[in-house]
């Protein structure tokens, strides 16, 4: 199968699963997570959204990949037949990620507000209660 993959006479890669790579070029730990990222419609190869973990990916083609809550930027460069340590794996790509924004420039969490603002405690409605006099 793989057999079509392979350049003639030269035995090295010319397309690759984007699982596979994916795993290659450590974008995530594991293949089944590869897959399974893929599989959700989180990649993007060319801006276009891929559903398939079996979907092919050539040299020059430009993956994004959404992941936890950050995107990267990622074009690939190579192809491996086996998956290596980390240098390796940044070898099979060329990161056009844009540089993260500053923690004093993003926006505060959810969870991550002043106190005092929001909902009042349980505590605090009974003091609000004793103070206007209802109950």
């Amino acid at each position: 199968m793989y057999d079509e993959l392979r350049k003639q006479g030269t035995g090295r890669l010319d397309r690759q699963r984007i699982d596979k790579w994916l795993w290659h070029a450590r974008v995530v730990r594991t293949r089944s997570a590869a897959a399974a990222l893929a599989g959700s419609g989180h990649v993007r190869v060319n801006s276009a959204r891929i559903s398939a973990s079996s979907h092919a990916v050539k040299a020059g083609d430009v993956i994004t990949v959404a992941l936890d809550r950050s995107v990267r930027v990622l074009k690939v460069a190579g192809f491996s037949e086996r998956r290596g340590d980390a240098q390796a794996g940044r070898v099979l790509y060329e990161d056009l990620s844009p540089p993260p924004v500053p923690a004093a420039e993003r926006e505060p969490e959810a969870a991550a507000r002043p106190s005092g603002s929001g909902r009042p405690t349980k505590r605090e409605r009974r003091a609000i209660d004793r103070f206007t006099g209802e109950q």
